[in-house]
């Protein structure tokens, strides 16, 4: 694989923009009233393609919209931003999609989210619903915040839940098998032609390039971090483990035939026999190289080729997940009601489009063998991907997408903003180049087609970007006009010009380890886990239990298509919401989220924060709401039993009370 890196490092870091970018003003253009959650929050970018920047932008109000509070259990993150039958209860997670919502938390400079949502899940929220690759998730956000505690903290649960998936190894192959229901992509050429073509939500059973780069890549992470904590028998145990496995998918899982990583059967009968190799190629197969699982070959290289052949996987919209000439291709067969469900018999999916653009990010940062992937693809196809996420003018990624059209296919209530991908990471180690490392070097080769070039971007800068407890800025400007501090790549480490190049390529800078920031752990304790219990909410006029409870439910976002909170009676003139915690607790704040959607709901005019004592209702403090945003209320601590918000109706508007949170400080 290709490795040579242009070191260029200055004598004296001199003095730079430490923030070139009008973050305030960015924040307020894309996130309005919600903008201070942001600000100080996430890394900021902005390029010569407005369109980039944008998504960019949206990609990070999805994250935070997908940020649920458990209270005293701390965040995790969902996929689905409200409740669907096959969730872990009373949560609200899914295992499934934990890599890319790792992947993109760990760029945040609160490490809270991803920390707390890490820990969950290896506190028994990782029930294994689904295959995942969570062990390699957290070694890549140890690349990027350098905490060695953080990483080696749950070790061992690690290696408890990697012995877990022992029952789904078939030990005469050294390979593992997965019902692709259970590998989150129901109806895949296996699973339809193991019902011989009457269905293919179940079944199926195979050997798939996806399980077994997950187990690898997993296997490989534990491996790392066994090292990193010391133990060096369990390190080569794991090491050795994932290099078997590396080569059993390589020597197994190839189809020389097709040129491409295949399933084979594990399942046996009428229609399919164990070890056959499946029928067409999948996207599936482009998954050994976002672990970087195959050997630097041109044979495997040539693979490639499919992912740009309109006659195979590229669709005019979008990466197809199986090739158009499949028997059964975009045949529907599932429906909710008259509806459309979920399929992967060939529409395009923001899921496996965004593992197969970090797999070719591998394929171009380091691969000598790259086939016919050049910069100009991926830039192309990264524009493609960016595209999916807007229907018309409105931004609104959804589940899947049809290949030609580029129309949502499932497109019911809960695939609003869904959040089974990534892009923020794409942007961050793709375009921008970061490539995170375990030592302490910061690598940085965007992987940009070079000026002339119809992908080319004349400049970008992203900067505020955590990386090993420092702040680092990455700017590109080709002719220098941009920015106006000379033409080329430049690399800053806290506020200080590190290293530059002329042109376009690889820079590696020496960056010392710098303690990260505390994580602070507020607790708010009027979230409602479990319906029914305690906390308990009550309000005037509209004692709708589900209404009640999704404005405790530690659920914060401002879509339109979503509704999310408690309605108040459009006639109340001063209505109420109230929170029972069932106890006396110290309460000294309070975090009111309200929803204005220029029609119907409005912020009220004015609110005011009351708490039960002494038999009646004491004002605690007032404020003016803000609307789409979070408005805060504090007092001296006290103790207390109930909470209520008390409104005034902004003139011909309804109140939509969005969260309500409480707090001790």
């Amino acid at each position: 694989m290709a490795a040579a890196a242009l070191f260029v490092a200055l004598g004296a870091a001199r003095p730079a923009a430490a923030q070139a970018i009008d973050r305030h003003q960015i924040a307020r253009t894309h996130f309005g009233n919600d903008a201070p959650w942001y600000e100080d929050r996430i890394p900021f970018f902005e390029s010569a393609d407005s369109g980039i920047d944008a998504v960019y932008y949206y990609r990070w109000s999805i994250f935070r919209a997908h940020q649920r509070d458990l209270g005293e259990a701390g965040f995790i993150t969902t996929e689905f931003a409200d409740d669907v039958s096959w969730q872990r209860e009373p949560y609200a997670s899914l295992n499934d999609a934990s890599g890319f919502h790792i992947a993109e938390g760990r760029w945040l400079n609160d490490r809270r989210f991803t920390d707390d949502y890490i820990r969950f899940m290896y506190t028994g929220g990782n029930d294994r619903h689904f295959s995942d690759h969570m062990a390699d998730s957290v070694w890549g956000r140890y690349l990027v915040d350098g905490d060695r505690e953080a990483a080696i903290r749950h070790l061992p649960v690690m290696q408890h839940v990697y012995g877990l998936w022992d029952e789904k190894f078939d030990f005469s192959k050294g390979l593992y098998f997965i019902e692709p229901l259970l590998d989150a992509t129901e109806y895949t050429v296996s699973s339809i032609d193991a019902s011989g073509g009457k269905d293919g939500f179940t079944g199926g059973d195979s050997f798939r390039p996806s399980i077994n780069s997950y187990m690898a890549a997993n296997a490989r992470a534990i491996a790392r971090i066994a090292a990193l904590a010391g133990d060096t028998a369990l390190s080569r145990r794991y090491a050795a483990r994932a290099d078997a496995l590396r080569d059993r998918m390589v020597a197994g899982l190839w189809n020389a035939g097709f040129a491409h990583f295949t399933d084979r059967y594990r399942v046996n009968n009428d229609h399919v026999k164990y070890w056959e190799p499946i029928r067409a190629r999948e996207l599936v197969g482009y998954l050994p190289w976002m672990f970087d699982l195959v050997p630097d070959e041109g044979r495997y290289a040539s693979a490639w080729k499919h992912l740009l052949d309109p006659a195979s996987l590229a669709g005019r919209a979008g990466m197809r997940t199986v090739e158009a000439g499949y028997e059964h291709y975009m045949r529907q067969y599932r429906y909710l009601g008259d509806a459309p469900e979920c399929q992967w018999n060939g529409p395009v999916w923001p899921y496996q489009t965004t593992q197969v653009l970090t797999a070719m990010a591998n394929l171009l940062d380091h691969y000598d063998h790259r086939g016919p992937v050049t910069r100009s693809v991926y830039m192309r196809l990264l524009r493609q991907y960016g595209a999916l996420h807007y229907q018309g003018g409105r931004l609104d990624l959804e589940e899947d997408y049809h290949p030609e059209t580029g129309e949502p296919i499932v497109g019911l209530d809960r695939s609003h903003h869904y959040f089974h991908s990534g892009y923020i990471d794409l942007i961050m180690t793709g375009l921008v180049g970061i490539r995170p490392r375990a030592d302490d070097i910061l690598e940085v080769n965007p992987l940009l087609p070079e000026p002339g070039d119809r992908e080319a971007l004349a400049w970008f800068r992203a900067e505020n970007i955590p990386y090993h407890g420092r702040r680092i800025a990455v700017t590109w400007d080709a002719d220098g006009s941009r920015y106006g501090r000379g033409a080329g790549l430049a690399v800053e480490v806290d506020g200080r010009e590190a290293a530059r190049r002329g042109s376009l390529g690889r820079l590696t800078v020496p960056v010392s380890r710098a303690a990260n920031p505390v994580i602070g752990r507020p607790v708010n304790h009027a979230v409602q886990i479990v319906r029914g219990q305690f906390p308990k909410a009550s309000g005037s006029g509209n004692e709708q239990p589900e209404k009640l409870h999704d404005a405790i439910d530690g659920r914060v976002w401002f879509f339109p298509e979503l509704p999310n909170g408690w309605d108040a009676p459009p006639s109340a003139r001063q209505p109420w919401y109230s929170v029972d915690f069932g106890r006396s607790i110290l309460l000294g704040s309070a975090e009111l989220a309200f929803f204005d959607d220029a029609t119907r709901f409005a912020a009220p005019v004015s609110a005011r924060i009351e708490a039960w004592q002494d038999g009646r209702w004491q004002v605690l403090a007032t404020a003016k709401p803000v609307a789409n945003g979070v408005t805060p209320f504090t007092w001296p601590a006290r103790p207390a039993s109930r909470l209520r918000v008390r409104m005034t109706p902004s003139p011909g508007h309804s109140i939509r009370l969005v969260e309500f949170k409480a707090f001790s400080e």
